[in-house]
């Protein structure tokens, strides 16, 4: 199961690593763009990316840099700026999430499968240690 999952877990990254790269970004510029689906200030995008707000800065100037987002003054803190994402950003945003979830090494399952699969990893991501190892050790009683 283990070696599944984590087949699954590759196939899912090369996927959106190569249409990250098909659309001329990096990875951190694509999860900003991602995450500018609504105005965020720096800060609120770093927070969003899990690094520190330096680097979000560095990422933003990148993106600022090709047209793809521009930063407007805050409407309730001068001392902030806001992340909006242009035209053409607002259309690179689009063609990424839409090629990330085409193709992808899931597109083939139904509705269903995908809601039991869904079902399926929340349980085993949500179930707390202590009993996980008291199903196993049941599990391994009757066998």
């Amino acid at each position: 199961m283990r070696i599944l999952v984590h087949e699954l877990s590759r196939r899912l990254d090369d996927h959106t690593r190569t249409v990250v790269a098909d659309l001329g970004l990096t990875l951190p510029q694509a999860s900003a763009l991602r995450d500018l689906g609504e105005p965020l200030t720096t800060r609120e995008l770093a927070e969003r990316l899990s690094c520190e707000p330096s680097n979000a800065t560095f990422v933003v100037d990148k993106l600022e840099k090709a047209g793809l987002v521009r930063r407007e003054p805050h409407p309730t803190d001068r001392r902030s700026r806001y992340l909006v994402l242009t035209p053409q950003g607002i259309t690179v945003r689009s063609a990424l999430l839409e090629r990330v979830d085409a193709d992808e090494p899931l597109a083939h399952l139904t509705d269903r499968h995908l809601r039991d699969l869904e079902r399926t990893l929340r349980r085993a991501l949500d179930q707390p240690a202590e009993e996980k190892r008291t199903v196993v050790r049941a599990a391994g009683a009757t066998s």
